[in-house]
């Protein structure tokens, strides 16, 4: 059986991003603050990477291809 996983998109919720396997440390490599962030535990399925991103200036869009590119 292979399972298909969502394409990521900007709209996509930091918790759906953290249900893959290896997402947390792609997260980490780009500096993403809310992983360790007490406060973001509890917002993990509204907080969407695209908004994130522009809060921390980070490049969503390298960030969300590497994301994609990932192997599951």
């Amino acid at each position: 059986m292979v399972l298909i996983m969502e394409k990521i998109t900007k709209e996509t919720t930091l918790g759906k991003i953290l249900e893959r396997g290896g997402a947390e440390k792609i997260l980490e490599k780009f500096d993403l603050p809310c992983l360790h962030c007490p406060m973001a535990r509890f917002e993990m399925e509204n907080l969407k990477i695209g908004e994130v991103c522009k809060m921390y200036g980070i490049d969503a869009n390298k960030l969300i291809k590497e994301l994609n590119e990932q192997k599951h």
